[in-house]
């Protein structure tokens, strides 16, 4: 029953995994690219490593997955939150080069 169980997580983290590739190819702009990347890629992870879990029982692998959960857990969401605040800021400063360029041309 834990193999059918195993195979039903790592099946949906795979499939999680190109739903995530695909909206990064797909969406328009980096805050969208950033978000699918980041929310979907980590549960697909999540659901792989815990798959990979139970397909190893009780072997050393578990711990050692484990350890990449919870390392992936706590430093996804900052990665996540970094890249939003490196988008957002460099945006703000295109718009104020544009406005500023829109000054000098006479284009009020």
């Amino acid at each position: 029953m834990s193999h059918l169980l195993a195979s039903a997580l790592l099946l949906a983290g795979g499939g999680l995994l190109l739903l995530a590739a695909w909206g990064v190819i797909r969406l328009p702009d980096a805050l969208s690219r950033q978000h699918a990347a980041t929310k979907a890629g980590t549960l697909a992870v999540a659901l792989v490593c815990l798959g990979a879990m139970l397909q190893a029982g009780a072997s050393g692998w578990t711990l050692r997955l484990l350890v990449i959960l919870l390392f992936l857990l706590v430093t996804l969401p900052v990665a996540s939150h970094l890249l939003a605040r490196a988008a957002v800021r460099e945006a703000d400063a295109d718009t104020r080069r544009d406005i500023a360029d829109a000054r000098l041309i006479g284009d009020d």
